[in-house]
């Protein structure tokens, strides 16, 4: 907390964002400061985001301070929908392709501020995503697979339909050797258990039913998700009983 309140501290006191999100960023490096990128997003407005995103892949690549400095903008989209600003959701969906996994995955936060604000909203605003592109789907699978978006039931039983139509949709993909479907697979492999444990009840009648498969990456997905420790406090027996019928 002291932390925290030393970053918007100083984010209050200077006019130099930019520089002291690049500073502070913890880039190049393993971690990136989420906590920064949260309090940016929150006291950032429409002018700074956009700044943020003229930090492009070209000066801005991989790993790098001004990565960062993308990520917190992609992020901050999120919240512009919230306030009403619909016509960023297609920004969005164009940040999901991006080739800097960080942008990317500012763009799964970015889902969940909306979420959080208006679940029914972000719902609608990715319709077309469930049928986009391996990137796309992806998004959506990292912005839904939120424990704070899952508590209310029937938000979890549509978050769980579409997990399974996405999932269902691989049966339709011949290319899988690139990048975009290893990153869609492995976030499936943890994403349809997190929604299931929110809802067991539907959710393992939709496990159950995508066991019906003969198709090599759902299975895996299947079996990943079974390995997660969350499945087994949910309920052991049934867990034990889906990892023999997928052996």
């Amino acid at each position: 907390m002291k932390k925290k309140n030393q970053h918007i501290d100083n984010l209050t006191k200077t006019d130099n964002w930019i520089d002291y999100l690049k500073e502070n960023s913890g880039l190049p490096g393993k971690r990136a400061n989420l906590e920064l990128l949260m309090i940016a997003v929150d006291l950032g407005d429409e002018e700074f985001f956009k700044s943020c995103l003229k930090y492009h892949d070209i000066i801005a690549p991989t790993n790098t301070q001004g990565e960062f400095v993308a990520m917190c903008g992609v992020t901050g989209l999120g919240k512009l929908v919230t306030t009403g600003k619909q016509e960023y959701f297609s920004l969005l969906k164009e940040y999901a392709s991006d080739n800097r996994w960080r942008v990317r995955e500012g763009v799964a936060f970015g889902l969940q501020i909306i979420g959080e604000n208006d679940f029914e909203k972000l719902i609608h605003g990715i319709q077309d995503w469930v049928t986009g592109n391996n990137y796309e789907k992806r998004a959506v699978v990292a912005g839904l697979c939120e424990p704070k978006l899952l508590i209310e039931k029937n938000n979890s039983e549509i978050v769980l339909e579409i997990l399974a139509e996405i999932i269902e949709s691989i049966n339709n993909i011949s290319d899988r050797k690139g990048e975009s479907f290893r990153v869609l697979k492995k976030g499936l492999g943890y994403g349809l258990s997190v929604a299931i444990v929110n809802n067991p009840e539907k959710g393992k009648a939709i496990f159950e039913k995508l066991l019906n498969t003969s198709d090599k990456d759902i299975v895996w997905i299947l079996k990943e998700n079974l390995k997660k420790k969350r499945l087994e406090k949910m309920d052991n027996n049934w867990t034990d009983r889906m990892k023999n019928a997928s052996a």
